[in-house]
């Protein structure tokens, strides 16, 4: 009878005196950055992982940078012409690669009815890496022909991994990056314990603090016509000097994370300081990526010559979000 009773006894008087039975508590991956650049300069968290668990979508922040179902985090470069110079994809930490694909030519996809064109390879060319206890990385959407790792390739942080690209399921250039503990997606900027939804507890994964920037400025610069957004991904109008007899002067900006009720600016100056164009109205609805302009057609022989300026401001309930300047000369 002694020795039935001896463990129970125990336990309670372990339990009487504070002490508790250990959980096993989750492992813990540490990620750097998967692309090489600079955040804010030269490339942008365009989309986050979606954490509505219905049919609405919602990032981390409570803002809207996401679509449902989205599964990852989208860090995105400006353009096409900056996709062909090459922007390196990097392994967010260490571990063993397990699958990859390198054959997927690249194509921005235009149209949402294009989505069935890409159907079982919507990641295009990309990369799996193990990373012990369960979790995992995925990297997609990389240039075709880049991937530089084979199965079985052990990999440290920050290896190159191949170059952002814009194969599979990809309306512009940027890597998309999945992280798995367990084969469930984990967003790496609130940790795999959170709830759903966007009020909740934040225990990141990202080895650096990672800024939340839902809005921001793509990129700006003066055209002789009004650009089309297709035309922007593709890198078009970065000319610096422009010829005076052209047939008009346009200055447009590329933005991301535009909310209804976010009041824009622009204005266009001639050499002389005047304001010869100017836009100011609210958004009607929300938009993920936006394209805005304002110009002059010339109505004289030619535009007037010098150092031409435009000024974007977007104010959200007052707060001036973005406020840029640039100048182009006219010869």
């Amino acid at each position: 009878m002694m020795r039935r009773h001896w463990m129970p006894l125990l336990l309670g008087l372990m339990l009487a005196v504070g002490c508790s039975v250990a959980t096993r508590a989750t492992p813990t991956l540490t990620l750097g950055l998967p692309i090489d650049c600079t955040l804010g300069q030269d490339c942008f968290v365009l989309l986050y992982p979606d954490r509505d668990p219905g049919p609405d979508a919602v990032d981390f922040g409570c803002g809207r940078m996401t679509y449902d179902g989205h599964k990852g985090t989208d860090f995105a470069i400006p353009d096409d012409k900056a996709m062909a110079k090459g922007v390196t994809v990097k392994a967010a930490a260490a571990g063993t690669v397990l699958r990859t694909r390198n054959n997927i030519r690249d194509r921005r996809l235009q149209d949402p009815s294009q989505t069935t064109e890409v159907e079982g390879t919507e990641c295009g060319n990309g990369v799996v890496i193990d990373h012990g206890q369960n979790w995992q990385t995925q990297y997609c959407h990389l240039r075709q022909g880049s991937v530089s790792v084979q199965p079985g390739d052990k990999v440290t942080e920050g290896t190159p991994l191949g170059l952002v690209g814009n194969s599979g399921k990809a309306s512009f250039p940027h890597v998309h990056l999945s992280v798995r503990y367990q084969e469930q997606v984990v967003d790496p900027f609130v940790g795999p314990e959170a709830q759903t939804g966007c009020q909740t507890p934040q225990n990141p994964l990202w080895k650096s603090t990672l800024p939340y920037q839902p809005t921001g400025l793509i990129r700006s610069g003066f055209a002789t016509q009004l650009p089309e957004l297709d035309q922007l991904w593709d890198g078009d109008f970065k000319e610096k000097t422009l010829s005076v007899d052209s047939p008009a002067i346009v200055f447009w900006v590329h933005t991301y994370g535009m909310l209804q009720g976010d009041q824009e600016r622009l204005q266009l100056r001639d050499p002389k300081g005047k304001t010869v164009a100017n836009l100011n109205r609210p958004m009607s609805e929300p938009q993920r990526v936006w394209t805005r302009s304002v110009g002059k057609k010339k109505t004289t022989p030619s535009l007037m010559p010098g150092r031409w300026s435009g000024r974007y401001q977007l104010l959200r309930e007052g707060k001036a979000l973005i406020d840029h300047e640039q100048t182009v000369t006219l010869k």
